[in-house]
């Protein structure tokens, strides 16, 4: 990482669970910031994106104030290494805004939650820290988009002052604010971030997707009940009862997760929401405040653009953050905007996370990402310290059930219910469709199911929880518990995935399958690179410190010794002894887990 900063180089570096890469970016920063100012170069801050706030508040606060603490208690440094977490406009409160709103309300007759929230705004900028904010209030008392604030007392702007100061050697944002900033400064606009002498991306897995979307347009049914409760708020109930009458078929599906269905599935439930939003924007263009008619503009022409349609773009659909659908499009050539718009920036950059690889391959993290033939690219593969070989058990059945068979599920639901009672509960299992998941919801009580039984919804945080609190339970999930979910310890001791994580076919990888000659050969390139790196992103789920011990089953039968993709499936893991033995993951779990993981179990 410093190599590449000292450089002017692009690094890639998967690390490990474990490893310590989040310490390995912010030592390099601080001391290539040290070698600058040493040369007699400008102060200027690293910026570091992220995909999860989880991280960007533990950087700020856990990782870098012990890192201060270590260097100087040793006489490196003098002041302590500050950072501060960048947000987009809306996330903070106009001061004008908010005291504009309180006058408005009667707070007597509002919920006390909501009125108290609006008025610790006063003592708050980030309206990220209040609970029990409205999402109404919360658009009326943001900094609007333009903001033409001149008071000196202005929060907002002596933060932003204080952020550009330089007494922060690093800001750390989200991949979307960060390709926001590159996008204003590749159009000439003015820039969100202040200028830094390095880019360091952790979790840079997620840039791709992050990218399709800042790149292109997105609807969720969040945005279309957002309208319609701004329409509400504003006393336009008519236009806000045709919009939802209008729109409740697309609701409908859009509340499902997308499972199987192609996006043609949404396209004709867009054309009667299409017409009640031209008639509404025609007839309340004039009357409505700024705010709810840049939603109303916003959400009409994202709605025109999914039912007609645009030759350039290509349209396909992704799960929500509430577990539901949201439909997507995007420019065809997006490794074009972020070659034009990020990698064109003269400043080293540091791309992280333990899935960027597979083995030691990068190549297609590069193709999604612009770099593959960027010259200033480095790589590296620091594997994870934990010791696969003594705590982890690779479980392949010897005769795994066969998906296209009639009684796939009943024979999927006997398999696992066998492994939970040989390693005793505690078990996570990801599945990659909702469907499968509630079809052996449904049939595992039927196979003596001894263990409590929590299934992920859309209130994760709820479940996982209620999970984590329950010794010996089993987690039945899907969609977003493949990553960023942490279980350590014995909660999670079996980790079974019933069918290997390929992607659904859709319209990117159609666009994408007209480069590669041949099927076999996109799917060599493409396909199979993809379901290894969701593979491993899963596997991280099992061994999360240095003492955990976990069974891993994969029931697939494609990755069954001698089958289609087993060699591909043991490649994108590590080395860890290999069975086919229920006796054996009973045994296993019987030699490392201690007295207590056993009373769990028969709580």
């Amino acid at each position: 990482m410093l190599n590449a900063m000292l450089e002017g180089g692009i690094a890639l570096c998967d690390a490990g669970t474990g490893i310590g890469k989040t310490y390995a970016y912010l030592v390099a920063g601080t001391v290539y910031s040290r070698f600058r100012a040493a040369c007699g170069l400008g102060p200027k801050p690293i910026l570091v994106s992220t995909s999860s706030i989880a991280l960007q508040t533990a950087a700020r606060d856990e990782y870098l104030p012990l890192l201060s603490n270590v260097l100087t208690e040793d006489g490196m440094i003098v002041q302590p290494l500050q950072a501060v977490i960048r947000k987009g406009k809306s996330h903070y409160v106009c001061d004008d805004r908010l005291e504009r709103r309180l006058g408005q309300l009667d707070l007597r007759k509002k919920s006390w939650r909501a009125g108290n929230a609006l008025l610790a705004l006063r003592n708050e900028l980030d309206m990220d820290e209040i609970a029990h904010l409205s999402h109404y209030d919360r658009e009326r008392v943001c900094v609007p988009q333009i903001c033409n604030c001149s008071q000196e007392t202005c929060r907002y702007r002596f933060f932003l002052e204080k952020c550009d100061s330089g007494r922060y050697l690093f800001q750390i944002c989200n991949h979307n604010l960060l390709l926001a900033d590159a996008i204003h400064r590749g159009s000439g606009r003015k820039p969100i971030l202040p200028d830094t002498c390095a880019l360091i991306v952790d979790e840079a897995h997620k840039l791709p997707e992050t990218a399709r979307q800042m790149f292109g347009v997105t609807l969720a049914a969040e945005d279309i009940r957002a309208l319609t409760h701004s329409l509400r708020g504003e006393r336009f109930l008519l236009a806000a009862e045709v919009l939802n009458d209008s729109a409740k078929g697309l609701l409908r599906k859009l509340d499902r997760p997308p499972e199987d269905r192609p996006f043609v599935h949404y396209k004709t439930s867009l054309a009667a929401p299409e017409r009640s939003l031209t008639v509404i924007a025609r007839q309340l263009h004039g009357l409505l405040t700024p705010a709810t008619r840049r939603r109303l503009n916003s959400v009409s022409s994202t709605v025109s653009l999914f039912h007609q349609g645009h030759p350039d773009m290509v349209f396909y659909t992704e799960e929500d953050t509430h577990g539901g659908t949201m439909l997507c499009a995007t420019i065809s050539d997006l490794t074009a905007q972020l070659r034009q718009t990020l990698w064109r920036q003269e400043r080293p950059a540091i791309l992280t996370s333990a899935t960027l690889a597979v083995g030691e391959d990068f190549r297609r993290f590069k193709e999604e990402t612009g770099l593959l033939t960027d010259s200033r690219v480095t790589e590296s593969v620091a594997l994870s310290p934990f010791d696969y070989q003594k705590n982890c058990l690779l479980y392949l059945p010897q005769v795994p059930p066969k998906q296209k068979a009639a009684a796939y599920y009943d024979e999927l639901a006997k398999e696992i219910a066998a492994l939970l009672d040989a390693a005793q509960g505690h078990a996570l299992a990801l599945f990659t469709s909702y469907a499968a998941m509630s079809a052996v919801k449904e049939r595992l009580p039927g196979h003596g199911l001894r263990y409590p039984l929590f299934t992920m919804g859309r209130s994760a945080i709820h479940t996982t929880e209620q999970f984590k609190v329950s010794p010996g339970s089993v987690l039945l999930a899907a969609g977003a518990a493949w990553e960023g979910f942490d279980f350590p310890g014995d909660c999670v001791s079996l980790l079974i995935i019933p069918r290997l994580p390929f992607a659904v076919p859709d319209a990117l990888k159609e666009k994408e399958r007209e480069n590669h000659p041949t099927l076999r050969l996109f799917i060599r390139a493409v396909v199979v690179p993809e379901m290894q790196i969701k593979l491993k992103q899963g596997f991280g789920r099992a061994i999360r410190t240095e003492t955990d011990t976990c069974v891993v089953a994969i029931l697939d039968e494609r990755a069954a010794k001698g089958k289609r993709y087993s060699k591909d499936v043991l490649a994108a893991l590590p080395e860890m002894p290999v069975t086919g033995s229920l006796k054996d993951v009973a045994k296993f779990i019987q030699s490392v887990k201690g007295p207590d993981y056993f009373r769990e179990a028969s709580a």
